[in-house]
């Protein structure tokens, strides 16, 4: 997010027609709750054409990129690694710490589909769970982004948007920006 190291949300796990949706909601959850980028391996290339169109038309900067392997990014990561499982930590007793080390150092964010090896478990700073129920990986990221940037995350600026949502009780509207 704006003024401070990056946030890069790795999705891991993409099943191609059970995950189409779930790994774009990823990513889109991602990009509006204030990470910088989103990187989807595996055969999730509808998704990021999906997330760079809505880029386009609502603003970024954001960027997505797909891979076929994680490894190389996780195991290069110069920053923090958080792993999002139901297994983790409570995210109310972790996030403190998480906050202090993203203001120095940039923060990958790490969610599974799926069975996650244990290779990332092992290499993440934090396993935080936002519960310890069973939950959507897109619930998970968005209570944690929205914990990690303390609500600033909503009053972000878009740069470079062709249109926007101008909020209202009722009804939808959105307007196409002038220069």
């Amino acid at each position: 997010m704006q003024d401070a190291p990056e946030v890069v949300v790795l999705r891991l796990g993409h099943r191609p027609g059970r995950d189409d949706r779930m790994t774009t909601h990823v990513a889109l959850t991602a990009r509006a709750l204030g990470a910088d980028r989103a990187v989807l391996v595996g055969d999730a290339s509808q998704a990021g054409e999906t997330v760079a169109d809505i880029t386009d038309r609502f603003g970024g900067p954001f960027d997505v990129t797909v891979t076929d392997s994680y490894r190389p990014l996780l195991r290069e990561w110069e920053g923090t690694v958080v792993h999002l499982t139901m297994y983790g930590e409570p995210v109310a007793d972790v996030i403190a710490p998480i906050r202090d080390r993203h203001r120095e150092a940039p923060l990958l964010v790490v969610v599974g589909a799926g069975k996650v090896d244990f290779e990332v478990y092992d290499r993440a700073d934090w396993n935080v769970g936002v519960t310890n129920q069973p939950h959507s990986e897109v619930a998970a990221l968005a209570v944690f982004l929205d914990r990690l940037f303390e609500g600033r995350e909503l009053d972000r600026e878009w740069e470079d948007a062709e249109r926007r949502v101008v909020p209202q009780a009722t009804g939808k509207r959105v307007e196409e920006v002038d220069d």
